[in-house]
């Protein structure tokens, strides 16, 4: 078990990864928060409940609590949406709800982002706790304080910094993990090997096998390095105005992906994938990488695949890239690597620079290797 420490201006609290946290977790959410208030309210999916709905109530039976009031998410970014949150805010009010209501969001990226944004925003804002149960949750959203909601227009278009009280990534909730989306929220990971820490570049490289397999130890080491990663960079910019951006490798195109098929083709990790592929070629012709650190880069990316087939058009592809939340004045804001192990954000890509990447993603798309 490890105990990774995130310190932000707004918040300080700890993100907790090991096996076995859910049947313990009622009292380590009291430690979290001093107490457990009279209102606790757990958002989840129905597909999470199903599977470990009497784990979770096990821990606050034994601890003489009563067990939260449960809410629930349908799964897909389809429902990631204001609707969604209206309806889950008024279930909260109806149910007694009130300023110290705690909330729990127990499941994967879409539960924690929703679920944040359900806390930042009831009774202007009260604490809430993550409970990640996906791989990409436990290394990469649930960490940080970003919340929010899908519009028709973008991804994450509406939302706010929200700082967690604790998250706890129990591993063995990973055991009933579709393997797809293990491979998909592995990406984050990669993203952050890529980004700002060569030695992860190097294990995943070297222990995919173990990794695949679902090894405690592996999955331990791979989480604990990218929430160490994330935190260090949430700690030097909480609210994303510089260093911050550069957690959005591979995410420009990704999201442009994702909402080019309508948020149904692809998991994100997939769409995030295919974004850094992209982000490579852009890299590769600027100069920043060299053409053997490029090769080595994508050939990580596929090792972990396969990933879906893009059926989509460049020129869709780039007309969702315009609406990228890091944009600002009409500046285009890129995340490119610098090498293996650093990034940086750059403001001076061009339209023809990143349809060129665009075009290169999608002929790889077709002809890419599969483990």
């Amino acid at each position: 078990m490890q105990t990774i420490r995130v310190e932000t201006p707004t918040a300080k609290y700890d993100v907790v990864i090991g096996s076995g946290l859910l049947e313990t977790l009622a009292p380590r959410i009291a430690r979290a928060v001093g107490r457990l208030p009279r209102s606790v309210f757990v958002l989840t999916s129905p597909e999470i409940w199903a599977l470990w709905s009497k784990a979770f109530l096990r821990s606050f039976k034994e601890a003489g609590v009563e067990p939260p009031v449960t809410l629930f998410l349908p799964p897909g970014e389809q429902h990631k949406t204001v609707k969604s949150v209206e309806r889950l805010l008024r279930e909260m009010v109806k149910a007694g709800g009130d300023r110290s209501t705690l909330l729990i969001a127990f499941g994967g990226g879409i539960v924690g982002d929703v679920g944040g944004f359900l806390a930042a925003t009831f009774m202007r804002g009260i604490h809430y706790v993550q409970v990640p149960t996906t791989f990409l949750a436990q290394v990469d959203s649930s960490v940080g304080g970003k919340t929010g909601v899908n519009l028709p227009e973008g991804k994450n278009l509406v939302g706010s910094f929200h700082q967690p009280r604790a998250v706890f990534a129990d591993i063995g909730v990973l055991g009933t993990l579709p393997d797809r989306e293990l491979r998909a929220g592995l990406m984050e990971s990669v993203k952050a090997g890529f980004i700002r820490d060569r030695a992860l570049v190097r294990f995943m490289e070297e222990h995919a096998k173990e990794i695949l397999a679902r090894e405690p130890r592996a999955l331990e080491r791979v989480i604990a390095a990218s929430v160490r990663m994330k935190a260090d960079v949430v700690r030097r910019d909480e609210r994303e105005s510089g260093l911050r951006m550069i957690l959005n490798f591979g995410h420009t195109v990704g999201h442009a992906l994702e909402q080019a098929s309508k948020y149904k083709a692809m998991l994100h990790g997939e769409a995030v994938a295919w974004g850094m592929v992209a982000a490579l070629a852009v890299a590769r012709r600027r100069g920043t990488i060299t053409g053997g650190q490029m090769e080595r880069m994508e050939k990580l990316i596929y090792r972990y695949g396969p990933w879906p087939k893009l059926m989509v058009a460049a020129a869709k592809v780039m007309a969702a890239t315009g609406r990228d939340k890091k944009n600002v004045g009409g500046v285009r804001r890129f995340v490119l690597p610098l090498g293996i192990g650093d990034a940086g954000v750059v403001e001076d890509v061009t339209a023809a620079e990143l349809e060129a990447g665009v075009k290169y993603m999608l002929v790889r798309a077709r002809t890419a290797f599969s483990p």
